[in-house]
């Protein structure tokens, strides 16, 4: 099985037995979510925010405006860091000393390059929609020049990256056991509800099956 080399830029030093470099297991993390959080600097100010994304092999790619702080830094500097996490449970022992958490986490390093091609930068704008709603990029207007030519899509390529997973029960001192208190995992999840559809649909415009397939898939 394929994995990163482990160095000091991705090496876990914090509970390094729960960190995994297959190639596989970052992948899977990264497709199970839709956002992530990019780490850059602004003016001397280090600066971290949410923001959507998709992964196409070896590639991650995010969307923004021309004008955009953070895609601008990214580009400048040509490199990034993002990461992506998944809360699973919330690990309640009988100690407060060793509550924690089930999670699932990737951190990618990267090189960063603007994707000029316009069919490469439509298909990247179709690859992000729909890997938050499969196949609902058939579903929407597509972007018209003016805001296809607004719009600055980033490439950040996955050169190395380390994945962090806990999913155990909880791990109290051997002298607590006995103690009369609850101990255990609240297993967590994100749920999808019915879609509720917005006021201002023109009559008999129904939820397409892109949505309604995310939502049974989801709940």
């Amino acid at each position: 099985m394929a994995e990163y080399q482990v160095t000091e830029l991705n090496k876990v030093k914090r509970g390094p037995k729960r960190a995994s470099y297959e190639v596989e297991t970052v992948y899977s993390i990264l497709d199970d979510a839709f956002l992530c959080h990019i780490g850059y600097v602004f003016k001397g100010k280090a600066i971290v925010i949410p923001t959507a994304y998709c992964r196409r092999g070896d590639k991650i790619y995010i969307h923004g405006s021309l004008k955009n702080r953070m895609m601008l830094s990214l580009l400048e500097a040509g490199e990034a860091s993002l990461s992506v996490t998944h809360l699973d449970g919330l690990v309640l022992a009988r100690s407060a000393f060793h509550h924690s958490a089930n999670y699932r986490s990737a951190t990618v390093f990267g090189t960063v390059k603007k994707v000029d091609n316009p069919k490469e930068k439509m298909d990247a704008l179709a690859y992000i929609l729909n890997h938050m709603v499969p196949g609902h990029w058939d579903h929407v207007r597509q972007p018209n020049e003016k805001e296809f030519n607004a719009t600055l899509v980033l490439e950040i390529s996955i050169d190395t990256a380390s994945a962090k997973v806990r999913a155990e029960g909880v791990n109290d001192e051997p002298e607590d056991h006995k103690l009369p208190i609850w101990a255990g995992v609240v297993p967590i999840k994100q749920v999808a509800f019915d879609a509720v559809s917005d006021n201002d649909l023109p009559k008999g415009v129904e939820v397409p099956d892109s949505v309604l397939k995310y939502v049974e898939n989801n709940k």
